[in-house]
Parts: structure tokens; sequence; C-alpha cells
């Protein structure tokens, strides 16, 4: 049976047939266009979403809910020999490969007027470095230092993985093994109008969209990572999202607590800017750790308030995570992902007949089906949460001004290379409001920590007012 047949009668079995309704008018290229959007759609998982009203956020019950145990960024007296234990345990895990970073990477800069990938965006303070360079470098000196050869593992998006490939070659991979650089295609799932009927964008192109970061586990192994992954021997992925300068690819405390605690699914976790940040929350119900996002939380619980006055729920989901091989391939045996989905309203662009043009709409017009990784967190016999300070590891790239912007991110890259190197001994000036009064960049290749930059300060640099200070 030919392609264009055998989609049809796909297509028309759980009635969808309207996705061919423009077939004659097209030219070869679009109909081959059409066609391969309408193979990325998993038609029984929809019908399946459609008919049994799956992804509605079931109501929650306030009294089930308390605040998790959680790792401190700082051990207690008696936890200063389980913090140490884990660093050694960290370190040896990097040194004997096992552990692979993997960094969702589908999203466009659209937010930020800027048309390519978001990892090609240029985000450090004097270099103009990409996020994708950055995490590069920190990966390399993880190589260095450890004397390993960490995978890395890039999810893209039907969007951006052409682009994202291309950038790469571009820049020689950043110096890493091409051979260690994977790049996979995250799934989509069509948006549907109020009937249920799957949305044309225009006559040969379906209204897809990326399955949520929930869907990266099912990529995994529809993509061959988890294969790739088994044959070198990496047992843990350090997940992290490409909007974020702050992060650490890998870090040794915290590989080493996730291992040493034999926890499947781990978490970091920082203290919430305000009740109403807009991050998920991390929270226990019958014991299980979970994550409620913020959207879903109810005021009562956001405001609430611990007997010392501080807030109940203050650990903020800022999507890094450890994720053991093991159990993502159990996650996805027998080709599902155990994952719930979860519905959400959104303007779709959708293509009018009668007007032969594509409209974008004023208000939400269709239903969008996605996948959480959080989700997976509570399916985990064992997860734990560690803590670190959000000027450490968090300051995300999502808007174009104000909050979680570029300005911020290199506000607050400035603000931790001042840190570190006041840590060091070096003097920073500083103005009224505490802000340093010189523009610093440390290189990832230099140091990633205060531990790494205080060994390579040979001399301890003078800072003049309002100077830029690159250390490489």
């Amino acid at each position: 049976m030919k392609r264009d047949d055998h989609l049809r009668q796909t297509a028309t079995e759980f009635g969808q047939q309207h996705l061919f309704q423009y077939w004659e008018s097209l030219s070869d290229d679009q109909r081959s266009a059409l066609l391969d959007d309408i193979e990325h759609i998993d038609f029984a998982t929809l019908s399946k979403l459609l008919s049994e009203k799956v992804g509605e956020t079931p109501p929650i019950d306030e009294s089930k809910i308390d605040a998790p145990p959680v790792y401190p960024h700082r051990p207690s007296d008696d936890q200063l020999e389980l913090y140490a234990s884990a660093i050694k345990t960290g370190e040896m895990m990097l040194a004997s490969g096992k552990v692979g970073a993997m960094v969702v990477a589908g999203g466009q800069g659209t937010r930020l007027g800027f048309d390519a990938p978001k990892g090609t965006f240029p985000i450090s303070p004097i270099k103009s470095k990409t996020l994708f360079q950055l995490f590069a470098e920190n990966i390399l000196n993880l190589n260095n230092t450890f004397g390993c050869k960490i995978p890395w593992y890039v999810m893209t998006s039907s969007a951006t993985d052409a682009p994202t490939r291309a950038f790469f070659e571009e820049y020689n991979n950043f110096g890493l093994d091409p051979g260690d650089v994977y790049f996979f295609e995250q799934g989509v799932m069509p948006a549907v109008d109020d009937h249920g009927k799957i949305i044309l964008a225009s006559p040969h192109a379906v209204a897809l969209s990326p399955n949520g970061h929930g869907g990266s586990l099912l990529a995994m192994r529809d993509r061959g990572v988890l294969e790739d992954a088994k044959r070198r021997g990496v047992e843990i992925f350090s997940y992290f999202q490409v909007d974020n300068p702050l992060v650490s690819p890998a870090d040794p405390l915290f590989i080493g607590l996730h291992a040493n605690s034999e926890s499947q699914m781990s978490s970091i976790a920082v203290p919430k800017a305000d009740d109403l940040e807009k991050v998920g929350n991390f929270v226990s119900i019958d014991g299980r750790v979970q994550v409620i996002e913020y959207s879903d939380l109810p005021d009562s619980l956001a405001h609430a308030k611990n007997a010392d006055g501080s807030r109940k729920l203050n650990a903020g989901s800022v999507a890094i995570h450890l994720i053991n091989r093991s159990y993502v391939e159990s996650l996805t045996g027998g080709g599902e992902l155990s994952l719930p989905w979860h519905r959400a309203r959104k303007k779709v662009e959708y293509y009018d007949a009668i007007a032969s043009t594509t409209v974008q709409p004023d208000s939400p017009n269709a239903t969008k089906f996605e996948m959480f990784i959080f989700d997976a967190i509570p399916l985990a016999t064992k997860s734990i949460v560690l803590e670190q300070r959000r000027e450490d590891c968090f300051s995300p790239v999502k808007n174009a001004e104000g909050v979680d912007s570029p300005a911020t991110a290199r506000r607050d890259m400035i603000r931790r290379a001042a840190s570190w190197l006041e840590s060091c001994g070096v003097d920073v000036l500083r103005n009224s409001k505490k802000e340093p009064q010189a523009t610093i960049e440390i290189s990832p290749l230099r140091a990633i920590n205060v531990k790494q930059l205080s060994t390579s300060l040979q001399t301890k640099p003078k800072i003049k007012t309002n100077e830029e200070l690159y250390l490489e």
C-alpha cells in the first residue's frame, strides 16, 4: 500500500479524514510535507485522550500536602560526612563515565525576539558566548578534571533540529568530540479544536507542537539515546533546560547524593522568590515527593506559613534533575510512557478555507496535550531533593525584557563571578546597591566553581570601576 493510502486509511479510521481535504490541490512537495506531518501523529493516543477526557487536572486535597524533605544547600554538622562522601561518589561516577548530560533544547527564541534556536542565543556578559557554548565548555572542564568523556545528549524539536546541528558543526562542537554529541528530536502532538478534530495550520501542514518535556523520556527510547547510553556505560542522565546559563551540567555533590541514596530520580530546588513565583512547587503527598505547577497551587497553600512565619512550600522547581537510565527504561517499556497527560487551552493558528489564509486567533481556540518530566518523580521508588542557592544555579532567559530576560541573566552571571572572586580574597568594588561596579566573566574552561577558581588564581586581579574583566 502506498504511503498516502496507508495514512489516509489510518486518519479515516480515527475520524480525522479531513486532514486530506485539500489533497487534490497540493503540489508533490506539499503532499510530501503533509504526509510527513501525519506520520508524526500518534492517532491511538490522541483518540484515548479525547474519548476518556484524559489530561484534566484533578482537584487538590490540601489536607494531604506538606513540604518535602530537602537536603540543605549547606550541610548541618551531622551531615558533613554525608556530603563529603557524596562528593567522592559523584567524582568517582564522573571519572568512570557513568554520567551523561542531557539538555532540552527544542525551543525557539521567539519570546526573545530571536529567530533561531534558543541555545544559539548569545548571553555571556563580555564575550557573548551562546548558551550552547557555555554548556559545552562546562562539559569540557569536567572532562579535563575527571579524565572522562561525558556524552552530551541534545534534544531538539522539528523546528530546531537542523539549525542546531548546523550551529554545532559551524563551531566544531565547541571543542567536544563530535562522537560524544548526540542529537535527537522530540515527539509532537497535534492541537485539536472543540470538536476533537486535528487542526490544519495550512492545506499541507498540521498544527503540531512538542509533546512536553516529559515526552523527552519517550524520545530517548525512540531515538536510540537509551541504547547509546547503555553502550557507553552511562547510568545517570543529568537533565537540564537550555535557557539557564547558570546551570551545572553535572554536579558531583548532587550526583553523589542521588547515587548514595539509591534514588531513581532527583531534583534541584531553590527557595522561591515570593509566594506566587511562576515555578513548580515541590511538595510531599502521602510520603512521595511531587511537583505542583504554580497555576494549579491553591492560593491558600501558596501563602501558607509555618509557625515561625517562613513560607511552608518554599522549594521551587528549576527543571534540573538526575534520572537513572534504568528508570527511563522501565517508564518507557512496552512502547508507551507511564506519565499522565495534561491538557491546556491555547491560541493555535488555523487555515481558513473561505479566506484562503492562515488565521492567528485572538483567544484560545484549541487544546494541546503535553507530558511533564516532573510527573515521573512520584512514580520513583526513591526520590530526593537538593536545595541550591538561586544565585548559583538558576537565571533563565525567557523574556525579551524584565524578569527572566537576557539583562537579568547577564546581571546574575556577573554577580556570581564577583561572588566567586570575593570568596578567593579578591576585592570587588560595589555600588550603594551592592552591585559589582565592573563587568566580570569567568570562562567555564577556567573554573566552574570557587574551588577551581581559587587554585587557578596565581595573582589576585585588581578590578577597577567600570572595567571589563574576563578570566579565560
